[in-house]
């Protein structure tokens, strides 16, 4: 007789329930599997028969349909192989599924009938719940992941002979109990300490400012200036993460496949580097099953680009929409995917090939022209898209040697940060956007508003500066930081005036 389970697909952050049929005819022996599938999921016929055989169970010598439905939906992953041996061993009446219609069956299998981890639980179990499903079969591994949603009952299942006992209710599986996200969320300690780094204290305040209100910062500077360090530096003064942050991370590294066993949530922000030698598929996302790249894994987080002018141009451009909109637009043959990437950029460069362009202390080698090259790696709208341009010296022998106990360390500047992050937060309760870097242009005329002198000095910096409109909004939504940062309420002029002097000239990068 047809027997059918539920079991759910992922596409980009969101699922589609599957519907897997089963059908026992009667003929020559013969395991078909329709609806799509790719590769891994024609392949499960031969794990799925192994498992039944050797979980002592009868895996029938019939003709054997499994329809996964939507038909017209490609499926992919081996993560349908626990619902096909379940719907074929309901077909074949050895089992009988207690309240199917409201159970997600989900995990992939071993020969010996052991379940194996699979991508993308947490995002199916979110969204499944929102479709009227209370019960979710997961491999036990995946389990500790989806049991911070509540409202549900998530049910670890080892092997497909725990899963027959759990049914014919001989040994039920107990339901894991609901987990306290705030065990997970830690303080880490990092190597690096902005009390380490020696002078450099606009650069400090240039990336204090940065962190404050999630705005890209690009140093430029000569080799050994401290560039790198600043940049490692700035994860350890990152605001804490809101509950809904976590959620929003954890699912992408969940679709990724990222997840570590013993820690089922991303709790901290994100801090992904990338070297320049990396693909636009690899930092954009992509592949056959258009999984989620370097911008999406930097979401609510940090993306670092060293050494930015080496990388190619057609990479750098594709780093444009998601700086301005906040997601990623994945077309590809097999769909199209929409993955969010509200990254901070922090890019840091050297100012011409050489490095010593304008380091007073080093004759730079490279001509004009080749200078201009190097710069013009980085077009006019990508810089644009950058809220502070940091120029980078190199420190003098009696700086680097200053034994000064006055230097604040992060877990001071962190204290600023989460200051005018939870200012933000209060601003910002009733929207969707966390961070002052996310305003839209109607919420930075009404959060941004400036006073009559305020406004002269913006008309004048238009003009002398030649802003866009876009330059524009990004000085005021850099001017509310600021002014958050001070504590206070509205924009003054000194506030714009400070956000000013981190535009690049005219002409500069």
């Amino acid at each position: 007789m047809p027997a059918k389970v539920f079991s759910a697909a992922t596409l980009g952050l969101d699922c589609e329930i599957i519907e897997v049929e089963v059908d026992l005819l009667g003929g020559l022996s013969k395991f078909t599997v329709v609806g799509l599938g790719d590769t891994a999921v024609q392949e499960s016929r031969e794990r799925v028969r192994s498992a039944i055989k050797n979980s002592d169970l009868t895996f029938h010598t019939q003709r054997i349909t499994v329809n996964l439905a939507p038909a017209d939906l490609p499926k992919v992953g081996p993560s349908y192989d626990l619902p096909i041996a379940v719907g074929i061993l309901a077909s074949s009446q050895q089992l009988l599924v207690p309240e199917v219609e409201e159970s997600i069956i989900i995990g992939e299998l071993a020969l010996d009938g052991a379940t194996r981890p699979v991508a993308g639980i947490l995002p199916i179990v979110i969204e499944a719940k929102k479709k009227g499903f209370k019960k979710f079969f997961v491999p036990a591994i995946n389990a500790r992941e989806a049991s911070i949603i509540d409202g549900i009952e998530i049910f670890p299942v080892e092997s497909l002979a725990q899963f027959v006992m759990h049914c014919s209710r001989e040994n039920p599986i107990k339901p894991l109990p609901l987990l306290d996200v705030s065990e997970f969320i830690q303080t880490e300690v990092y190597g690096i300490d902005f009390a380490h780094i020696r002078g450099q204290e606009h650069a400090k305040r240039a990336i204090t400012v940065a962190a404050a209100g999630s705005h890209n910062v690009l140093f430029s500077g000569p080799p050994g200036s401290g560039k790198t360090m600043l940049a490692r530096a700035f994860r350890t003064i990152l605001p804490k993460m809101s509950l809904a942050e976590i959620l929003e991370v954890t699912k992408i590294y969940s679709i990724a496949g990222l997840l570590p066993i013993k820690e089922p949530l991303v709790a901290s922000r994100p801090f992904r580097v990338v070297h320049h030698t990396a693909s636009a598929v690899s930092i954009v996302g992509g592949g056959n099953k258009i999984g989620p790249g370097e911008i999406s894994l930097a979401h609510k987080g940090v993306l670092f680009l060293d050494e930015i002018a080496e990388f190619p141009t057609q990479v750098l451009e594709v780093l444009r929409q998601p700086l301005e909109d906040g997601v990623i637009t994945i077309s590809r043959a097999a769909g199209t995917v929409r993955y969010p990437a509200g990254f901070t950029l922090v890019a840091a460069m050297n100012p011409c090939p050489c490095g010593f362009a304008t380091d007073p202390e080093h004759v730079c080698k490279c001509s004009p022209r080749e200078i201009a090259r190097y710069q013009k790696k980085l077009s006019g709208p990508l810089l644009d898209r950058i809220d502070l341009h940091v120029e980078v010296p190199r420190l003098k022998f009696e700086k680097i040697e200053e034994n000064s106990t006055a230097v604040e360390n992060s877990a001071e500047i962190y204290k600023q940060v989460q200051l005018a992050r939870d200012i933000q937060a209060a601003r910002f309760k009733k929207m969707r956007i966390t961070s002052n870097s996310e305003m839209s242009s109607e919420q930075t005329k009404n959060f941004c508003a400036v006073d009559v002198k305020t406004k002269d000095l913006l008309r004048q910096a238009v003009s002398r500066f030649q802003l866009s409109v876009r330059a524009y909004y990004r000085i005021l939504k850099l001017a509310r930081t600021i002014a958050d940062l001070a504590g206070e309420e509205k924009i003054a002029t000194m506030h714009v005036a400070e956000a000013l002097q981190y535009r690049p000239k005219v002409g500069e990068i």
